[in-house]
């Protein structure tokens, strides 16, 4: 059966789009760009073979489609922006092949006006066709939210923005067989600055509450009682925690050196955020001096080192900052997550916890990084020496909170 859809980039971004797809009944051929760390468990991937995906053998799958969607990642360059090496690969791979009524929609996080002055003369030039007349070109924000079983691809609706009307048209065409809601956005700017408010808006809160943190405990205030009371507010207010620092694979934007101005905001946040890894280890040393040890020789066991709860996933990860930085004071290190059999720092395996309250018991510091929820924090606070709960997640006074 010839396939429908091409995702081009099958890793956090086009994962989840081919599954949806394929669960909506929508033929599928995913096209790899690179070593991308998507996964799926041996039944996933059964349910989505046996429902019309399979991998494509080469490029030229890309020209039998009518939908091909972009989800090739773009990691944080040198110069801070969206690296999108990998796009522009894509977008190449796929103009060769461009046929003509093809609907051709970006979903990589990108700054506005990468789909029109970047995508666009790519894949013109490639095919000889002209996007909004020979193809239709949109942009649509991913919305992706992994692990989050309360909000599915059918019920989080997708944001469209066309070249032209026509081609916002075919997009949300496509967008309304796998979703409930299709909006429609001006045009690829707007949906693109869609993607980056969202973003950005995520960085900047978590930002204040990681500064809320370290005044409160500066002042002695419990941070995470002042949330709880927070959060009944019922309007103007949702709330957000503070942690290690933030990983994930949709870096923040500011836009320094593109738009003539950068946004302040987001930069100030980059900052805070980048700070916090280097503030868990002040305080996992503070608590050791307190205690009558010292940083150098301490055994410190690490919990959690993916960059979300329940997952396998260690992009951008607080953990391997935090990890280095111990090690840089002299300590010990080891780390117990059931979601990561191996993990190495600086080319160098970390040793792996196997008896979790055995390990918790013989180490001077227990640092909780990332709430798996097979961890039973009471019982680790009764086990461990010391505990230090980045995530406040245990129960009040059980450990040393952020």
């Amino acid at each position: 059966m010839p396939a429908d859809l091409a995702v081009i980039g099958l890793g956090p971004l086009g994962l989840p789009l081919a599954q949806a797809a394929v669960a909506a009944g929508i033929p599928t051929v995913g096209y790899k760009t690179g070593p991308e760390p998507g996964s799926l468990s041996p039944a996933e991937l059964r349910r989505m073979l046996s429902g019309g995906f399979r991998h494509a053998v080469g490029p030229s799958e890309l020209g039998r489609v009518r939908t091909a969607v972009i989800c090739a990642p773009a990691p944080r360059g040198a110069d801070g922006g969206p690296d999108l090496s990998q796009v522009e690969a894509a977008a190449r791979t796929l103009a060769a092949r461009l046929r003509p009524h093809t609907t051709v929609i970006l979903e990589t996080p990108v700054h506005p006006g990468t789909t029109e002055e970047f995508l666009r003369p790519l894949l013109e030039e490639g095919s000889r066709l002209r996007a909004g007349r020979d193809f239709h070109l949109a942009y649509s924000p991913s919305r992706v939210d992994p692990g989050n079983r309360d909000f599915t691809p059918g019920s989080t609706p997708k944001v469209i923005g066309g070249l032209t009307p026509a081609c916002t048209e075919s997009a949300a065409a496509f967008y309304g067989r796998l979703t409930d809601k299709v909006v429609r956005a001006r045009g690829p700017r707007e949906a693109e600055a869609v993607q980056l408010l969202e973003t950005n808006y995520r960085h900047v809160n978590i930002a204040l509450v990681n500064e809320m943190a370290v005044l409160c405990h500066d002042l002695g205030i419990d941070l995470w009682d002042v949330i709880r009371c927070a959060e009944t507010k019922p309007f103007g207010f949702q709330a957000f925690r503070p942690g290690p620092g933030v990983g994930g694979h949709a870096v923040p934007q500011d836009l320094t050196g593109r738009a003539g101005r950068g946004l302040r905001m987001v930069e100030l946040a980059q900052q805070v955020n980048n700070r916090m890894p280097r503030y868990v280890v002040q305080r996992a040393a503070t608590l050791l001096n307190e205690h009558g040890k010292s940083a150098r020789g301490a055994r410190v066991l690490l919990l959690g080192v993916t960059y979300k709860p329940d997952l396998a996933d260690q992009q951008a990860t607080p953990a391997q900052e935090v990890a280095i930085r111990l090690m840089e004071l002299g300590a010990a290190i080891s780390y117990h997550d059931p979601h990561i059999p191996s993990w190495s720092i600086l080319d160098r395996p970390v040793p792996r916890a196997d008896s979790l309250y055995e390990a918790a018991a013989a180490a001077d510091l227990t640092i909780l990084l990332q709430n798996h929820r097979t961890y039973d924090l009471q019982g680790l606070s009764v086990k461990a020496q010391l505990l230090l709960d980045t995530r406040g997640a245990t129960p009040t006074g059980a450990a040393h909170r952020l």
